[in-house]
């Protein structure tokens, strides 16, 4: 079903509150959870199938929710307002109340509001360039996407995405990270191999090897080495005009360079304003107030970039350690502690909403026929984009009223914690030795690999993370999905990739729910 280019969906005062309600409800799930459990669970599918029931039931006002796209725009908006709300506004504002600085709460929160809204406005801009193509994995758009098209059309892929779906709960019940085993049937097999290498590796290394990577920062130190090559690849693609990454694109090249021009421009705009709220010019001279707001706005774009192509080829986004990779360069530049707090605060803020938004613009380039229709895929692209500002827009308020209730009562995300020590610690010995040396392989593992396929940030992703059983469902899988295809063929793929969604939709839905009894029984 394509969208009509005469309607805007949300131009329906009906859609409008709806989407509105359910940005409120993506709000405070998002601040109930990161603040009892410290996780935000993706919503996306929760909006999707509210959608697919509010369409059920017998009365023409509901009738307009049978469309497919209208259902996008509900998933849409329900996993905006829950990262926004979590990721991208309460836990940057909990650094300086942890920290006991209550006066930068304020401008902190107007900051980081501020990130928020370009960080998503910045992956619309981006989306379907051959920086971030619409082709790669997204793989929870595409899991969002396939649960609204088996809705639609039923039959036997319907069965297939149920059957998937049914097994990814079992799987999440069993403890065994559904998500990571249906990805691996997505995205590109090079990365999330090299992603769950770097998973088996942190899990394996103290207990085989006797050696805490994490504690020897080799992590941050791979991923700093990743990340800079990663962003030195960015810069060659979009200098290159002759360099193919093996797809066509509904963007055209100029419009990656507007973009992170306009980002450029943002986010050092926006650390200037937080370095002068801030009050930082008491306690820095010119010279290091000039280097902060420099390193803010990199380590920001640095930030967002990162935890984006994470995102895109394994579905997860590493945004609280890439934050706080930032941090300890900032201390180790030597920023004061209230400098390192805005710092730590603004860089955070960036990512999530980055990366959620091309989660459900990979859903609506699906559901819209995979760009095939230039015109309507642009219309579609640009009403996800007005449905996500609202849901934004509605989760400012929410937090900005929510947040003094939770802190009071000292529910505060967890990693706030993590940043505010690691300020208060100080440089440690040796973490600027090892983050050099290891960003050494970080990086030839990156420059190997190329810009497809990114293979240094996602072996550094994995790194990162602490979840063995991850590591082996991302092997397995992809074993698997090799075995599949050298078995059907092509005709393998389609029931496979639709089975894979099932199985992180699945993931989704007991997380989501899994985590909210759980809060309330806290």
């Amino acid at each position: 079903m394509k969208p009509n280019t005469t309607l805007n969906p949300l131009r329906d005062i009906g859609t409008l509150l709806v989407m509105v309600a359910l940005s409120v409800i993506g709000a405070i799930i998002g601040v109930q959870l990161i603040t009892t459990l410290g996780v935000t669970p993706n919503t996306s599918i929760i909006g999707a199938l509210l959608a697919m029931l509010l369409a059920r039931l017998p009365l023409q006002i509901f009738q307009r929710y049978r469309s497919v796209h209208t259902q996008n725009l509900a998933q849409t908006v329900i996993s905006s307002a829950t990262f926004g709300a979590a990721n991208s506004l309460l836990m940057p504002i909990a650094v300086p109340y942890v920290m006991g600085q209550p006066q930068l709460i304020l401008p902190m929160f107007c900051g980081v509001a501020a990130a928020m809204l370009l960080d998503a406005y910045l992956l619309y801009r981006l989306f379907d360039t051959k920086v971030f193509p619409a082709a790669n994995a997204w793989p929870p758009g595409v899991a969002a996407a396939e649960a609204i098209k088996a809705g639609d059309r039923g039959g036997k892929q319907a069965w297939l995405l149920v059957v998937g779906v049914a097994i990814g709960i079992a799987g999440s019940m069993l403890k065994i990270p559904m998500a990571a085993f249906g990805t691996a049937f997505i995205g590109n097999i090079w990365a999330l191999g090299m992603f769950g290498v770097g998973l088996l590796l942190r899990a394996y290394a103290e207990p085989m090897a006797g050696v805490d990577i994490n504690a020897l920062y080799i992590p941050h130190g791979v991923m700093v080495g990743a990340g800079l090559v990663a962003l030195i690849q960015v810069v060659q693609v979009i200098r290159n005009k002759r360099l193919d990454l093996g797809t066509s694109h509904t963007q055209p090249d100029s419009e990656v360079r507007k973009a992170l021009g306009l980002g450029a421009v943002g986010y050092v705009t926006i650390a200037a304003l937080l370095a002068l709220a801030g009050g930082l010019y008491s306690e820095m001279s010119l010279t290091m107030l000039a280097l902060f707001v420099i390193y803010a706005a990199f380590a920001a774009f640095v930030h967002e970039l990162i935890v984006g192509i994470a995102a895109m080829h394994s579905g997860w986004f590493p945004a609280f350690a890439v934050a706080l990779i930032t941090l300890i360069i900032g201390i180790l530049i030597g920023f004061p502690p209230l400098a390192l707090c805005i710092l730590t605060g603004f860089t955070a803020a960036t990512g999530p909403a980055f990366a959620d938004m091309g989660f459900d613009l990979k859903a609506g380039f699906i559901l819209r026929g995979h760009g095939k229709d230039l015109q309507q895929e642009l219309l579609g692209r640009r009403i996800q984009l007005g449905a996500a500002l609202i849901a934004f827009v509605v989760a400012i308020p929410v937090v900005y009223f929510s947040y003094s209730s939770y802190f009071l009562q000292d529910l505060v995300p967890p990693v706030a914690r993590v940043y505010a020590k690691t300020i208060e610690a100080g440089a440690q010995p040796g973490i600027a030795w090892s983050l050099l040396i290891w960003a050494i392989p970080g990086a030839i593992v990156q420059l190997v690999g190329g810009p497809k396929r990114q293979l240094g940030v996602l072996l550094a992703t994995g790194l990162l993370i602490n979840n063995v059983l991850a590591g082996w469902a991302v092997i397995v899988g992809i074993a698997l999905r090799i075995l599949i295809i050298k078995r059907w063929g092509d005709k393998g793929r389609t029931p496979m990739e639709i089975m894979a969604a099932g199985f992180i939709a699945g993931d989704a839905l007991y997380s989501f729910f899994n985590s909210l009894f759980a809060s309330k029984g806290k």
